[in-house]
């Protein structure tokens, strides 16, 4: 029997962007050469003892399902946070919570306006629903620019997606810059903060988007344990936002997404803030250097906030990446665009300065 459709799966998906991760270090099996992964904004420590202890705990438990909810995990959560337990959300990584939060909210027609150049999951997630993503560009200095954000809402606009710091540009968005972006647009547009990075924050100005989501409905927060607390190998993150919305993710969740492992770490994790934030101090110290050395170089990078460093170099990105491999560094290059590159050990970051401060890059280093 024929059938008036062109094949087994939806035609939208044909012209989704494809996520590329970072790529791996090659690793040496006879110890002869030492190689760094400095593509993919991952934690170069592993987690605290307190938390690998907890994972060692659960995996015994893995016969078991989940706790559907995570309930123990957003009890902690709402205690940390200091807000509602009907306001939290858990999933698998931001992302994850994310395309449930797009599943919510999209349908075929609608729009999502987000920051470009930013996480390249973005128009991914949107297109899955068969909405449409506007991609506004940033600013020279790699910002979102607001202004021309919120001139692209329309009556389609479902959601907006603020991404700070932004990831691969690395500034924050400045409190007051949000407050005035939020009463230039409909309070039926949901308000997407995502702080992948937010501990990883030093400036003082930068949005508390906790506050706003205290105050506007249609502000929803994301954030992830997958990098300051090391565990992307095990994906959770989770969303602040009202009761309707959290709500609603709970109802567009994949049942038992979150393994017991991934939830009892994540408990661990906040239970252990202290050596958690001894950690992610090393890596903030390690970027005020790596910055510091890099613009004595003569390089004009964006103002870095998370845990990698952007170099907007344009033509060159795909030089810059073979270069540093052939040193034993994988970064992650954006062809035509600029290379990001993950804040890591001090020896990583030591060979990432050797390179950068090349000859072969005078004429790049002040490209913008």
């Amino acid at each position: 029997m024929s059938s008036p459709r062109s094949g087994l799966v939806r035609d939208t998906l044909s012209g989704l962007p494809r996520y590329r991760p970072g790529r791996r270090s090659p690793i040496s099996g006879d110890g002869s050469s030492v190689s760094f992964t400095l593509s993919s904004n991952e934690n170069p420590f592993p987690p605290v003892p307190a938390v690998l202890a907890a994972i060692a705990r659960a995996i015994e438990q893995t016969n078991r399902y989940p706790d559907m909810f995570a309930l123990e995990l957003v009890e902690a959560l709402a205690d940390r946070l200091q807000v509602g337990t009907e306001r939290v959300a858990v999933g698998t990584g931001s992302v994850g919570v994310l395309a449930q939060i797009m599943a919510a909210t999209c349908e075929s027609g609608d729009e999502v306006v987000t920051a470009w150049r930013s996480f390249e999951a973005y128009p991914i997630v949107t297109g899955v629903t068969g909405a449409r993503p506007r991609q506004i560009p940033l600013t020279p200095d790699g910002r979102h620019d607001l202004a021309a954000m919120a001139a692209a809402v329309t009556d389609r606009t479902r959601v907006v997606v603020l991404c700070t710091p932004n990831n691969p540009t690395g500034p924050v968005i400045r409190h007051d810059e949000a407050e005035a972006f939020l009463t230039a647009v409909p309070d039926d547009v949901l308000i997407v903060i995502d702080e992948a990075y937010v501990e990883f924050v030093r400036d003082r100005d930068a949005v508390d988007s906790l506050a706003l989501a205290a105050r506007h409905e249609n502000v929803a927060v994301l954030r992830t344990f997958s990098k300051a607390q090391g565990l992307a190998g095990l994906r959770v993150g989770y969303a602040v936002a009202s009761p309707e919305v959290a709500d609603a993710l709970r109802a567009t969740a994949t049942p038992f997404g979150v393994s017991a492992v991934a939830q009892a770490a994540a408990v661990a994790a906040l239970e252990a803030q202290t050596a958690v934030a001894e950690q992610v101090e090393r890596v903030v110290s390690e970027r005020s250097r790596v910055v510091t050395a890099l613009r004595a170089q003569g390089w004009d990078i964006p103002h870095a906030e998370g845990n990698f460093v952007w170099f907007p170099i344009g033509p060159a990105a795909d030089e810059f990446v073979a270069v540093c491999a052939g040193h034993g560094v994988t970064v992650r290059g954006f062809s035509g665009e600029g290379v990001r590159v993950t804040v890591a050990e001090a020896e990583a970051n030591d060979i990432l300065l050797d390179v950068a401060g090349r000859d072969q890059w005078d004429a790049v280093r002040n490209a913008r």
